[in-house]
């Protein structure tokens, strides 16, 4: 047996900022990571019933055309227009019907017509279908007010999908809906992208792994890592659980070189900044290759970008309200571009605050946030160890990278969570 298809990894260097830089915009580093990135996932094929979330890897052509004859409308009587005109049209009944999946034996003679329900494939014969409430029947006729327009109440063949023609592009992450369209062109199964890998890892001495373990008053449960498989899951990724470490250099690089065998890409939270226990970036400095990119938002700062060993890591802050906020804002579109769906900017719409708030310039912000009739309520603290905020949100509120004042009823931006897929 062939060795499966790896494709290539991600260049050592793809994210290395110029000199000089500093506090990078989140627009312009939302740019340069785009830039920097590219799909690394395999190809494979699934059957079409299954493939909810699973992005197409080359285009889904018709099998064959949708309906594949034309059939009626609507129940009612079906006849050649031709023989037909204006006035009280009086014609005589064959015997039998024409059903969806029982399609009438035979033709249907000129200036006859035949009982025909909705679906039902047009027999030979037959180009109209007048509705039944429209008509009288007695006698074995059946009679209408003419005249009625040709190909009343019919539907051509292929009039939703012709055969050969592009169902969906390849790039396209499958719903529900787009299951239903391959299915009923005949595409029992699709190519697709593997699903991309995503490795989550936390670290640090503080960190209880397990929450509901014993835990001492200096000590937290551990709430970045479910979270951040639950995003990697939400996205269609395939999670993977590579545990919580302590601050310990070679326990984390071992914990890494695994991460890098078995995943795309390594979430990281904690020991990303710069200080003396902030182990995963001098590890990704020593051994992979570091960036560190201070970025101009709020919550959030410091996100270290590296490869180790061909894998990308985002090295995301510890705080969970910081770490939520930059996985939606970059780990998100990232993953979705890695994955081969192309990358994803978040959807957002204008509401009225239903809050006040004077922002400086320099930094954009992000507000945990929730609707309330129509206007934007933000969370009682801007507090990043708030964790309780996030629940308590169903999105953030975008503020601008210039300064602003914010008073009830000024127009802000709303992200809502379910735009960023959660």
């Amino acid at each position: 047996m062939s060795a499966p298809l790896i494709p290539p990894r991600l260049r050592d260097d793809c994210f290395a900022m110029p000199q000089g830089v500093a506090w990078v915009p989140v627009d312009e580093a939302l740019r340069r990571l785009r830039a920097a990135l590219r799909p690394v996932a395999g190809v494979e094929t699934v059957p079409s019933h299954a493939a909810r979330g699973r992005i197409l890897a080359s285009d889904a052509l018709a099998q064959r055309s949708n309906p594949p004859r034309a059939n009626a409308a609507v129940d009612g009587y079906g006849f050649a227009h031709a023989a037909t005109g204006a006035g009280i049209q009086r014609l005589p009944l064959v015997s039998g019907r024409a059903a969806a999946g029982q399609p009438f034996q035979g033709a249907v003679p000129p200036g006859h017509a035949v009982r025909i329900l909705t679906g039902a494939m047009l027999p030979e014969g037959v180009d109209t279908v007048v509705l039944e409430e429209d008509c009288a029947l007695g006698e074995g006729l059946v009679a209408f007010d003419g005249p009625i327009k040709p190909r009343a109440n019919t539907r051509k063949a292929g009039e939703d999908v012709v055969q050969g023609a592009l169902a969906l592009p390849a790039g396209q992450r499958l719903r529900a809906p787009d299951l239903a369209l391959l299915s009923a062109l005949g595409l029992g199964e699709v190519q697709v992208q593997r699903k991309l890998r995503v490795g989550v890892l936390s670290t640090g001495d503080e960190i209880i792994a397990s929450a509901g373990a014993p835990a001492l008053p200096h000590q937290i449960w551990d709430a970045n890592r479910p979270m951040l498989l639950a995003l990697a899951e939400a996205w269609d990724c395939a999670p993977v659980d590579l545990g919580h470490v302590r601050d310990d250099r070679a326990a984390i690089a071992a914990r890494l070189d695994a991460g890098a065998r078995d995943c795309d890409v390594i979430l990281t939270s904690g020991g990303a900044s710069a200080g003396d226990e902030d182990h995963v970036s001098a590890l990704l400095k020593a051994r992979g290759t570091l960036s560190s990119w201070r970025i101009a938002l709020k919550p959030g700062r410091p996100l270290a970008l590296a490869t180790w060993d061909g894998a990308a890591v985002f090295g995301l802050p510890g705080n969970p309200v910081a770490a939520l906020v930059c996985a939606l804002i970059f780990a998100r579109p990232a993953l979705s571009l890695m994955a081969g769906a192309g990358w994803q900017e978040p959807q957002g719409f204008t509401v009225p605050a239903a809050f006040s708030k004077r922002k400086k310039p320099g930094r954009r912000e992000y507000l945990r946030a929730r609707l309330v009739d129509g206007a934007a309520q933000v969370f009682a603290s801007e507090g990043s160890g708030r964790i309780s905020g996030l629940s308590w949100a169903d999105g953030l509120v975008e503020l601008p990278d210039e300064a602003i004042d914010v008073a009830p009823g000024s127009a802000v931006r709303f992200l809502p969570y379910t735009g960023f897929g959660i």
